[in-house]
């Protein structure tokens, strides 16, 4: 239980341990690398208010990560909101991002980003990026991961991984969109190479793996049984539902009537995908399916965090 709080398990390196700091992006060739950590920690504490508040009690950054505060815009008591900034603004080659949010027992907690992530073209070495997000939820917790969509530019090339830990009664949900190239300016995603990996365990038992290879010369990417020249995918996730099975009649019942999207449950996952040409919408698609879950999964209503207007 020590890993859920701020004492940390000796067995256990975190995002901002795990970044070399010999590593250095002063240089032009394989082995360029700027390394970036954010580790954030939510606890529900008991104050003077007449339910437990989320606060966030750990924050430990290096290089270009940060939060600048949590909001509250469903009431002192209710989710706490926090937006996790980084400057550039997109990932180039050597980049090499570590993001671990956990929430103790109780806690409620929302991830966010401010705009869209951009992934760029790799350099003349082809060096490839990297970006790792791992998510530990603990017993009577929640945690929604909803960043706002990735954009990959032609010839960007890099691996994302996202590790979701949960123990017996944690609950989740989140998403991850997909935009290939920029087909508005005539710039199709047609060389360059992506890697997704998902790990989704409880109790350390896996309950979601997968791995995805994005790549525009393989016939997959193409071909009617893989990608199919789709340009935009997206994958929503849920665990802790009470009732999976009347979740996935609600989504089928009131998300919009076309073949781009289908949900099934996996080993107590829902999953939801989106496979299209449309980048709004598929934020669009996610936006509601969370107006639809969030209820059934957490017993409050969606409530649209402010920055997404903006």
């Amino acid at each position: 239980a020590d890993r859920w709080t701020h004492q940390k398990a000796p067995d256990r390196m975190t995002a901002y341990q795990a970044i070399d700091r010999h590593a250095s992006g002063h240089r032009f060739d394989t082995e360029r690398r700027w390394a970036a950590a954010l580790e954030l920690g939510f606890e529900a504490r008991t104050e003077s208010e007449p339910a437990p508040v989320t606060r966030l009690v750990r924050r430990r950054h290096h290089g270009p990560l940060r939060v600048q505060r949590p909001f509250y815009p469903e009431g002192k008591t209710g989710c706490c909101h926090v937006y996790l900034l980084h400057p550039p603004g997109g990932l180039v080659s050597g980049d090499e991002l570590r993001i671990e949010a956990s929430v103790a027992e109780g806690g409620h907690a929302l991830l966010t980003t401010p705009a869209a992530a951009k992934l760029y073209k790799a350099d003349s070495h082809g060096v490839a990026w990297g970006q790792h997000t791992r998510l530990l939820v603990a017993k009577d917790a929640i945690l929604e991961y909803l960043p706002q969509e990735t954009i990959a530019f032609d010839g960007s090339r890099g691996l994302q991984t996202t590790t979701i830990e949960l123990e017996t009664g944690a609950r989740t949900l989140g998403w991850e969109v997909l935009a290939l190239g920029r087909p508005a300016s005539d710039l199709p995603f047609a060389t360059g190479e992506l890697e997704q990996r998902f790990h989704l365990s409880l109790n350390g038992q896996p309950l979601w793996l997968e791995r995805q290879l994005l790549d525009p010369k393989h016939r997959r990417f193409n071909g009617p049984w893989g990608q199919g020249g789709a340009t935009v995918q997206a994958t929503i996730w849920a665990v802790g539902l009470d009732d999976e099975a009347a979740a996935i009649e609600v989504l089928r019942a009131q998300l919009p009537d076309h073949n781009r999207w289908a949900v099934t449950r996996r080993r107590s996952v829902l999953l939801l995908r989106y496979l299209g040409t449309e980048r709004n919408e598929a934020w669009t698609l996610c936006e509601q399916a969370w107006h639809l879950l969030r209820p059934m999964l957490a017993g409050v209503p969606a409530h649209t965090p402010r920055i997404w207007l903006t």
